[in-house]
């Protein structure tokens, strides 16, 4: 049989010719190729060319408040050389490529649309008090003094981010990718399964991460567990994890070339906030509970959905009642 084989790959290396009637010049056909971008528009958002900053008069102000958004720890951190504020975490690790990233949490629109009323508060919020949400629901942490050198750095890097953006509009790829619902409950069994092939090389089989080398900050941040963001944070929504991670997750993958299905995406989302992670006072969120959102895991609610349906799903029910 060996032999026989043999053979055969020794006939097919000849240069045989081919039999005339099998000359015959075939018709070039392009297969399509599948479209799986999820923003399919032009005009996609693009941040303003990074050496053009130098124009700005308080560039240097800009320019500390890219640096705070990208290595966060560094400064604000555990070992912060500038205060200890914070879990250890980078603003980028949500908001990606310090917040220009289509479809990855970015800035374009922040100051077109801020100060503005937050559900979540009742009231009306500035970028200050937007960035100390981050800080005390995502870094697990406290906020910063809104009068001081650091907030307003940051505040000028959004704002110079945003700078041509009008008044009131959402830039295309702002925000998170919003995964078409499942028609059954998220699963974090089978989120379990995504995380294991998907997502252990870089955040661990315990999900906390990767520190860098320097020990002062997160290559790959922390998923669950004390270092981690707590219950009170956006991503702790179904909804805005499973966005966040099938624009951007596992490593490499973009709004252009997602690498995860809306079922992983969910699932995964399912699993992962099912851990353990540190705990927020929420009794002043959502004044309105009427004005909660589907994926928002903690009553009371102005319907009869259980906390368990509102975490998990399926949410086509609960949205059919709030309309």
């Amino acid at each position: 049989m060996i032999s026989f084989i043999a053979a055969l790959l020794v006939v097919s290396q000849l240069d045989i010719p081919s039999p005339p009637q099998e000359k015959k010049e075939m018709a070039k056909v392009e297969t399509p190729k599948e479209d799986f971008r999820l923003i399919k528009e032009e005009g996609i958002w693009q941040a303003p060319d990074w050496a053009s900053v130098e124009l700005a008069p308080n560039a240097a102000q800009i320019r500390y408040g890219r640096e705070l958004v990208a290595h966060t720890s560094e400064y604000l951190g555990p070992k912060g050389k500038v205060l200890q504020i914070s879990n250890g975490m980078n603003c980028q690790n949500c908001h990606l490529e310090a917040g220009t990233a289509p479809l990855g949490n970015n800035f374009s629109g922040v100051a077109a649309n801020y100060p503005k009323v937050r559900s979540r508060s009742g009231l009306t919020e500035g970028i200050p008090k937007r960035i100390n949400d981050c800080f005390e629901r995502s870094l697990n942490g406290q906020g910063l003094d809104p009068e001081g050198k650091e907030m307003k750095a940051m505040v000028a890097y959004m704002q110079w981010l945003g700078k041509d953006v009008p008044k009131g509009e959402r830039p295309l790829g702002v925000g998170l990718y919003s995964v078409p619902l499942l028609e059954r409950p998220a699963d974090p069994i089978r989120g379990k399964a995504v995380y294991d092939m998907q997502c252990f090389s870089c955040h661990g089989t315990e999900g906390q991460g990767l520190k860098a080398a320097s020990g002062t900050a997160y290559l790959y941040p922390p998923l669950w567990g004390p270092d981690s963001y707590n219950n009170g944070a956006g991503l702790f929504r179904l909804s805005k994890f499973s966005g966040y991670v099938k624009a951007n997750m596992p490593l490499g993958a973009t709004y252009e070339r997602p690498l995860l299905s809306d079922v992983e995406a969910w699932d995964l989302a399912a699993y992962v906030n099912s851990q353990s992670r540190p705990a927020k006072d929420l009794s002043e969120d959502w004044p309105d509970f009427s004005k909660k959102p589907m994926d928002h895991p903690f009553g009371p609610y102005s319907d009869d959905f259980s906390e368990e349906e509102h975490k998990y799903g399926p949410f086509q029910p609960i949205l059919a009642v709030k309309q």
